[in-house]
Formats: C-alpha cells, structure tokens, sequence
C-alpha cells in the first residue's frame, strides 16, 4: 500500500492480467507492450523458468480495484536479450564484491524498440509506479532497476524520481512527408541514389519477394522462418531467444499487426524479415536467411520497410539495434534512452560519473553521424 487510496502489487505475470485492463494503459498501441505481444512471450516460454527472465509486473490498482498503471517487469538473472549492454556494471560490481544479479528489468523482452514502460492512466502515477519498483529492489536484494528503450516523452518521468539516464544511438528512417520511393531518393545525393537503386535491382534480380499479413500467414510460413530465425540466432546470441511457438502466436494475437516478407527462389524461400505495425511507425525485428544473395537484406530489412512506411503513411521506420551501414541508405542517427535504479550509493555515484561522461560521447557520435548522411547538401 503506497497511501489510503492507492494499491501497488506485484503480479505473477502478465497473463494474470486482465487484456482489456491492461491495454486500455497502451492506448498508443504499441505493439512490444501489448497484452498480447507480452503474453505471447510468456505462453511461449520465451520468458519464464529457465529463460533468466521471470514476468515481475508491477501494478497500480484504485480502492475499487480498478487497474491505473502498471509495468512490464522481469527478474533478470543474466545481461542477455536487453540491447542495452551492461556487463562491464555488473563486471565491476562483482569485483567490489558485491552481487549484481538479480536485478529487474523493465523492457519488452528481447526488443529493441522504443516504447512506454511507464503504462499509465494519468501522469501523476509515475511517482508511485517507480517507487514500487524501488521497493521490489529492497524488498528481494536486488541490486539495480533498469527501464530500456524508453520513450523520450517518458524519460522525465524516471529524472523526477532520481533515476540515472543513459543515452545510445539507433538509426531510423523519417517519413518527410514522401508519397513514393522515388520521392525519397529525389532528396538523396546523386552516387548514393545511385547505389541504393543499383542494391534494389541486384537484390530483387533472381527473387519473387511476398508480403503477407494477417490471415494470410499461414503455418507453413512460421516453419520456414522460424528456420530463418535460429540461423541468426544462432550466430548471433549463440541460442535464439524466442521458441518456435512464439510466432504462432504472433500471428494468432498480433495478425494485421504483423508483415511477413519472404524472398523465394521459385518455390523455395530463402530469406525473411518480420516486422510489426505500430500506430506511427513500422518495427523491423527479426530477419534471417538460408542462401547469400547479395544485397538482400537490406532489400528485406530496409528498402521494403521504407516501402510499406510510404504505403501506410507511418512516421518512421525502426530496423533495430546496431548498424551504422543503415546511415547511407537514409537511416538517421537518434537517441535512445534508458533509466537506471541502482541501490548502492557507491556503485551509483561510479554509475553516474561513468554515464556523464558516455553522454558526451554519445552526443558528440550523433553530430559527427548526422554531417555524412547521404542527404543532398541543400
């Protein structure tokens, strides 16, 4: 109980959640925090026993029992699936002996993509919300909260409550208002619209390339992608974070919400990116192939999402952590955010000296990013 009118508990996981309630706090309808993004995760076993990260939901409820904010929390018994790295922390934690793990992890599992991780009625929630993951922290001798890739409008929220802010770089392309491709590459300079039409071609030369969405994904697709997936996955994470059952039930939850791009060389797909739909933006997050062919995942990955960016009219295209090759194909370079709780004052002073100093970094890498976009000079 935080005060006479305010409940604060915690959850045994978001299924235990009634959808209604807790979408009704997304009313943006971002994907990654939905109801059933989130429980697709958990229903899966993505997350949960044996994964490293326990569904932890932190909620407010009213005197009548009404739902008035919550957040998607996880007990996190390891750094991986996050985005935002934290190793060298918790390295030096370890050392000074103390223990950094557990620690709870605000985030849309696995994902990269900006977001609410404060799910709020009204504003004025946000105080109590993060002081209840405060008290989880004390409570169970966790060592640190940290709430990742969250979004700007947010960001506030966690300074008011003294929270640490981290700063990082994505890039992400923004809709200026282009109703076609070709009006897209109008602005770019003359070699780099070059290159980009000469990648287009290449990669599209000995492939068909099929969207699907909804309805039309069909089991057989989820076989040939999830195929796709491990192979990343594999080589990336050296385990793929999510099961096979995961984009079954993607598509059963999620399905408009969802577009599927598959490449195939006749019959046979060979190559596929997944992308979710949100209300001003397409999210590109998982891609994977099982033949080289040259330029097709940027094809795929980027110059398709631009596609369907233009087609829907969404605001921007996300395509993920990482990649700076995405900068001359006319992803700009933005900042990311997170918050950092951490319960020893020691450990926290060397966290926010550590954090000062990466912010001008950071600032200065965007500045030094942004002078050799491939934009024409006017």
């Amino acid at each position: 109980m935080i005060s006479d009118d305010l409940i604060v508990r915690l959850a045994p996981s978001i299924g235990a959640v009634d959808a209604d309630a807790w979408n009704a706090l997304n009313p943006a309808g971002n994907p990654f925090v939905s109801h059933e993004f989130l429980t697709a995760l958990e229903d899966s076993g993505s997350v949960g026993p044996g994964s490293g990260w326990e569904a932890a939901p932190i909620l407010i409820s009213g005197p009548d029992g009404k739902l008035l904010a919550a957040m998607p929390s996880y007990a996190k018994g390891h750094s991986q699936g996050e985005y935002v790295f934290d190793h060298s922390w918790a390295d030096a934690y370890q050392r000074a002996g103390g223990s950094y793990y557990p620690k709870l992890q605000i985030a849309a599992p696995f994902t990269p993509a900006s977001g609410p991780r404060l799910l709020l009625s009204e504003p004025a929630l946000s105080a109590p919300l993060l002081k209840g993951a405060e008290m989880v922290c004390e409570q169970n001798g966790f060592s640190s909260a940290h709430a990742t890739f969250v979004e700007q409008q947010q960001i506030s929220h966690f300074e008011d409550a003294g929270w640490l802010v981290r700063a990082d770089i994505q890039f992400h392309w923004l809709n200026r208002g282009y109703s076609t491709f070709e009006g897209f590459l109008d602005v770019l300079a003359s070699r780099k619209r070059k290159n980009v039409k000469k990648e287009r071609a290449a990669a599209q030369k000995d492939v068909k390339i099929v969207r699907l969405s909804g309805d039309d994904i069909k089991q057989e697709h989820w076989d040939v992608f999830w195929i796709f997936y491990q192979d990343t996955g594999a080589r990336k994470w050296g385990t793929p974070y999510l099961t096979r059952e995961a984009f079954t039930l993607f598509g059963e939850r999620l399905g408009e919400k969802l577009i599927l791009i598959l490449a195939y060389d006749g019959d046979e797909a060979i190559a596929g990116a997944l992308n979710f739909i949100g209300q001003d933006a397409i999210y590109g997050r998982y891609w994977g192939c099982t033949r080289d062919v040259r330029f097709l995942h940027f094809e795929l990955c980027y110059y398709q999402a631009i596609d369907i960016a233009i087609e829907f009219s969404l605001g921007r295209v996300e395509a993920g952590a990482q990649g700076g090759h995405k900068l001359v194909r006319g992803y700009e370079p933005v900042k990311t955010w997170s918050a950092h709780w951490i319960a020893d004052s020691g450990f926290r002073a060397a966290i926010e000296d550590f954090l000062e100093r990466e912010r001008e970094g950071v600032s200065t890498e965007q500045m030094f990013l942004g002078r050799r976009m491939p934009f024409k000079k006017n």
